[in-house]
């Protein structure tokens, strides 16, 4: 349903004044290229799309959100699965115009701007030989995936992305411009590393970097049973812990290195990292290889930016949900290829990542994302063609996820949908719930920042 807007509101026409040449509303060329996130299950039509250019500009979007009642939506890679980058009728403050940043290689620190992405980030850091690391994928915004956690291809060396924040810049509801970290504004920093964007806008992230240049990585497919399935995921938890990486047991898409009598039949797809020297890093692959004769093996020594090649476009139509587990016995693997062989979506998808390492050694009240203790992060999907059909697929991935779950309440706030109250609570077990309304309501008591994985004020 569209929502009614008035483009002639006088808060819209002042920020038009302000912002001329940085505003795009719906007569504009770009709008329906600017209004249009990941999602393939999200069309909505906001009033207007701001791009700032620095925390000052951020500042004032929040100030006119605030006393207009507008929806404000913030904008980074446009990657939530809840499509919460941009408001239906409300105000979108895209960042991707800040997009400032700089190294100081003998610090070992970086300062960046929100508006940038990991790709783009990586391949900046990239040029002096060093990394933070930020996920898996190009596209997603270094704001949003940081938000909530990060995990990805060098989380078991070095912990999520959260464990290399140093300090950001925040414009707070009240318009305020904080510059937070461990000795400043601590409730703050705390809650912003996994509580996501519910206490302010970060328009600038200063993050530890590390010396990788070569790694040893890249894609392996392999034809999978519930014994591999097993193995690999054993393998893996075992690895040293330069190796991270996830294992997607899928139907494998007609890709043209796949062979043909594989296409759309389950596989394993292998996205490994080792970070460390190309002998060892060979050594690190060997059990994964032998599990079975890969169908495609594209793991080589290479530099880190290159586990970061551009997106091809798409919109994914999916359903998905969330969960931690501490292993895949036997029982568990024989239902993920059942499940895989009895779905009708155009594509399913188990996804697995083994934690550990330096991820477990950070004490678990030290941010806001607190399964430290989990082994493996799980993620099951289906992909289909027709949104109607999407009642179908929640239920889908929901009875799935169930079954594998172990009984311990638990999501990773990045990968959680458009699933209710509840489903955002399970994302901050114990006492992390109850810390993060407190900060909420100190920072954002009218809960202005309402379009994300929303935390309420405590009362």
């Amino acid at each position: 349903m569209t929502t009614s807007i008035d483009h002639a509101s006088p808060a819209l026409a002042q920020l038009r004044a302000e912002f001329d040449g940085q505003v795009i509303g719906a007569d504009h060329p770009d709008y329906d290229e600017a209004r249009t996130v990941i999602s393939g299950l999200v069309d909505r039509r906001p009033a207007m799309i701001v791009r700032p250019r620095d925390a000052a500009q951020v500042a004032r979007v929040v100030a006119v959100a605030a006393e207009s009642g507008l929806e404000l939506a913030v904008r980074g890679g446009g990657h939530s699965a809840a499509g919460h980058g941009v408001s239906e009728g409300g105000l979108v403050l895209d960042l991707r115009d800040m997009r400032a940043f700089d190294i100081d290689v003998e610090q070992r620190t970086a300062s960046a701007q929100a508006g940038l992405t990991a790709g783009e980030y990586t391949a900046l850091a990239g040029e002096h030989g060093l990394a933070t690391g930020f996920g898996d994928t190009a596209s997603v915004g270094i704001g949003g995936i940081t938000l909530g956690g990060g995990v990805g291809f060098l989380s078991r060396r070095f912990g999520l992305t959260i464990d290399d924040l140093l300090a950001a810049e925040v414009v707070t509801a009240d318009g305020q411009i904080l510059e937070v970290d461990a000795a400043h504004h601590p409730d703050l920093f705390w809650a912003i590393r996994g509580g996501g964007g519910n206490f302010g806008v970060v328009t600038r992230f200063t993050f530890r970097v590390h010396e990788v240049s070569d790694v040893v990585g890249g894609m392996l497919i392999l034809p999978v049973t519930p014994e591999i399935i097993v193995s690999a995921i054993a393998a893996a938890d075992a690895a040293p812990e330069q190796l991270s990486g996830m294992f997607n047991v899928m139907t494998a898409p007609p890709m043209p290195f796949v062979p043909e009598e594989y296409h759309g039949k389950p596989v394993m797809m292998a996205l490994l990292c080792y970070a460390g020297g190309a002998e060892e890093g060979e050594r690190a692959m060997a059990p994964f290889r032998e599990l079975a004769t890969p169908l495609a093996d594209m793991i080589k020594p290479m530099t880190y930016p290159e586990l970061f090649p551009p997106d091809p476009p798409h919109r994914p139509v999916a359903a998905g949900r969330t969960l931690f587990v501490d292993g895949v016995d036997l029982d568990a693997a024989k239902l993920i290829m059942d499940r895989l062989h009895a779905s009708t979506a155009a594509m399913t998808v188990a996804q697995f990542r083994v934690l550990g390492g330096a991820v477990a050694r950070v004490p678990s009240d030290a941010t806001a994302f607190a399964h430290r203790d989990r082994r493996v992060m799980a993620m099951v999907a289906a992909m289909f063609q027709d949104p109607v059909e999407l009642p179908v697929y929640e239920a889908w991935v929901s009875e799935f996820a169930a079954e594998l779950s172990d009984g311990s309440p638990g999501a990773y706030v990045n990968f959680v949908g458009d699933e209710g109250a509840a489903r955002v609570r399970d994302a901050y077990p114990g006492t992390t719930w109850d810390r993060l309304r407190e900060v909420k309501k100190r920072y954002d008591p009218g809960n202005l920042f309402r379009l994300n994985q929303n935390i309420p004020p405590a009362e």
